[in-house]
């Protein structure tokens, strides 16, 4: 059984709109490269991504909402709290989560980006239980942890701090895996 608090249902903080933070460094992912959206729900990023030429892949565990996204890409039903990482081997130009947050799971997601290709990563922060779920320490993001994840990539942006409309405490990322060949050579970091 998954952790009811792990996720957050579209309607709870996001509109059916790209979040501004994936819009924002979509100009990161190379023309066309295929994109893997994690925990993708109602599929509001792997939409607006497909429409902009990107071989989508889904992943979430919610069988009916991935059915309304049929046609835009590959489709993956799975638990990936409790079962097998269903994307073994494979690598994407980049890969977004946006609202999700399993630990267990940052081997799994990094290793998912290939050399050179582009993590967009934001979810809600301490803080955030201030306003509403998640509010469990296990399910927001300690100050710096992105950072921290990302410690041997390209950090090209990051933000952490409070929200408005609705009120919420993000953390997010834009971040490019070294390739095989060598460490990032330069970083770039913005905040809030």
């Amino acid at each position: 059984m998954t952790s009811p608090s792990s996720f957050v249902p579209a309607s709870a903080h996001c509109s059916q709109a790209p979040s501004p933070w994936i819009e924002r460094w979509r100009h990161l992912l190379p023309t066309g490269c295929p994109v893997l959206d994690l925990a993708c729900g109602s599929g509001r990023h792997l939409r607006w991504l497909a429409t902009n030429g990107h071989s989508m892949t889904g992943v979430d565990r919610d069988s009916a909402a991935l059915s309304g996204l049929q046609g835009l890409g590959e489709l993956v039903c799975a638990d990936i709290e409790n079962g097998p990482w269903p994307l073994a081997g494979r690598q994407f130009g980049a890969v977004v989560v946006t609202n999700y947050l399993w630990r267990p799971l940052w081997p799994q997601i990094l290793d998912s980006v290939a050399p050179g290709g582009v993590l967009l990563y934001e979810t809600f922060g301490l803080g955030n239980e201030a306003f509403g779920k998640p509010s469990r320490p296990d399910f927001l993001l300690a100050p710096g942890e992105l950072l921290q994840v990302c410690r041997d990539w390209n950090v090209v942006a990051y933000e952490c701090g409070q929200l408005r409309q609705p009120d919420r405490v993000v953390q997010r990322i834009a971040a490019i895996r070294p390739n095989a060949t060598g460490p990032a050579t330069s970083t770039a970091c913005l905040t809030p």
